[in-house]
């Protein structure tokens, strides 16, 4: 086994000691973060790879954090009017899982990349956290290279598409 499958294995894992610790401290850490902020490098570079990453110019990768749970009805003071069937406050359910929003943010933000795919990184009581992977279609390498197809289409580009995940082909 290579040095990735080991990694991969720790990850499974995530009852151990090891593990827990490193958590526990990288959630810390990670909460007092921004909400969005670029990283240099991977926290876990084997599922990066896997989802597309490759460390080379034109690749990106943000980790961002979202809230867990579900959501309020926006309701003054928690009164509802109306048939008691609409009458619910908390039992609110977003359609969109965490990772979905959590890329929305990077997209909205950085018009000009493409979002490849993420993967989940932490999480405690309240927040998760997830690594985006993001590609510049207009760098030369990214739009040469074979095994990533990129749209530069100007459809792609608006914020409701940011969201949709680009095609990367098994190497």
């Amino acid at each position: 086994m290579g040095a990735y499958a080991y990694m991969n294995e720790l990850w499974k894992k995530k009852g151990s000691d090891v593990m827990t610790f490193l958590q526990r401290i990288r959630a810390w850490e990670y909460r007092h973060q921004k909400r969005m902020i670029p990283i240099t490098r991977p926290t876990r570079p084997e599922k990066a790879r896997r989802l597309g990453y490759k460390r080379k110019g034109g690749y990106c990768i943000f980790r961002v954090r979202v809230r867990r749970g579900g959501r309020k009805k926006p309701v003054h003071r928690g009164i509802t009017f109306g048939k008691p069937k609409t009458a619910g406050v908390l039992g609110r359910k977003l359609v969109k899982n965490a990772r979905a929003v959590a890329e929305q943010p990077v997209g909205n933000k950085f018009g000009n990349v493409r979002i490849l795919n993420s993967y989940w990184v932490n999480q405690d009581s309240i927040f998760k956290c997830f690594e985006v992977i993001c590609a510049d279609p207009m760098r030369k390498n990214i739009r040469t290279d074979p095994a990533i197809r990129v749209s530069r289409n100007a459809l792609h580009s608006l914020p409701s598409c940011h969201a949709v995940r680009i095609e990367c082909s098994e190497v």
